[in-house]
């Protein structure tokens, strides 16, 4: 079975054309048209710009997607959760293809592509022996630790309640000046400070709060760290906020808070629920230093980083599974 799968959640283009049998699968072409420079002066997604540019990207991102294709048996696409005007324009674009190629379009639910990217890749052990599982999403937009029962079997336990991680990390850029997307900018500073903080002590001594850390529930709350990041930035002389070193200690406190908070939350929550394995995925979870302190005793997926962010091969591996 062949899949062209189409995701517009945010401001990614993405089509992918996926190659589907018994359960193994086979990327033929996964294109991402980025919008990213576009946004940027915004600090963030601006919708109807977006949707535009959707509508712009879509029909040149298909013809270099089916490059790689011979005929197509069934279309996926993302109906949400995700920006309004974006997910219409691919939907609609599903659509109108759909009724051309005479193909039946299965609806994808973008967190749990975002789960299931983690079946791109072949899994060492029998799939089954991984329910339950505890599955943390983390992305610009979603913060949820989800009980997985089985593929197509969830249960929300936990989310945050106000800002997701990945807005925060943007929020967070952008007081230090940083640039958007946030978190590759905050991961490539707390690098620089990692790489060096053997040779020196930390000048700043930044100290910032983990949000519901301590909390008995699996719920998360980041907008509070922000706000501490800012306090911390207005109070500080303009010279140091400038610093290089200031900027890469604040990065690097501001991530591993985030960190210590999702680990802590999800090994609580793997515990509690006796799961098998825990199941990461989205755009935050490509940061390699969120993987290199994920420990624990079970096993644990993680899609390839490039599987991460929003992309289709995602949207097509769920529309197999629903189909």
């Amino acid at each position: 079975m062949t899949i062209l799968a189409i995701e517009t959640s945010c401001d990614d283009t993405c089509i992918s054309i996926l190659k589907a049998k018994s359960a193994k699968f086979k990327i033929l072409s996964n294109i991402i048209s980025s919008q990213v420079k576009l946004h940027a002066k915004y600090g963030g997604v601006y919708p109807f710009l977006a949707k535009r540019e959707h509508q712009r990207n879509l029909p040149t991102v298909l013809k270099k997607a089916l490059k790689e294709a011979g005929s197509i048996d069934l279309i996926g696409v993302t109906v949400g959760p995700g920006l309004d005007p974006c997910l219409w324009q691919g939907v609609n674009f599903a659509k109108d293809l759909a009724a051309k190629l005479n193909l039946k379009i299965i609806p994808v639910n973008h967190i749990e592509a975002h789960i299931l990217a983690n079946w791109l890749s072949p899994i060492r052990s029998n799939p089954q022996t991984l329910f339950p599982a505890i599955c943390l999403v983390v992305s610009g937009g979603h913060t949820q630790l989800i009980l997985m029962k089985d593929i197509g079997k969830y249960k929300l336990i936990g989310e945050t309640r106000d800002d997701a991680a990945g807005e925060c990390f943007d929020k967070v850029a952008k007081i230090l000046g940083l640039g958007y997307p946030g978190g590759p900018a905050i991961d490539k500073e707390a690098e620089k400070n990692r790489e060096t903080r053997e040779r020196r002590h930390p000048k700043f001594k930044i100290k910032l709060p983990r949000p519901m850390i301590y909390q008995k529930n699996y719920d998360f709350s980041f907008s509070g760290l922000k706000t501490a990041v800012l306090y911390d930035f207005k109070n500080r002389p303009q010279k140091i906020r400038k610093s290089k070193q200031y900027i890469q200690e604040m990065s690097a406190e501001v991530q591993q808070a985030i960190i210590d908070v999702l680990i802590k939350k999800t090994i609580k929550a793997a515990k509690k629920f006796k799961a098998k394995s825990i199941i990461l995925g989205g755009g935050v979870v490509a940061s390699q230093e969120l993987r290199k302190q994920f420990k624990f005793e079970i096993p644990l997926l993680v899609p390839p980083r490039k599987l991460c962010t929003d992309n289709a091969a995602m949207v097509a591996v769920t529309a197999y599974f629903r189909w």
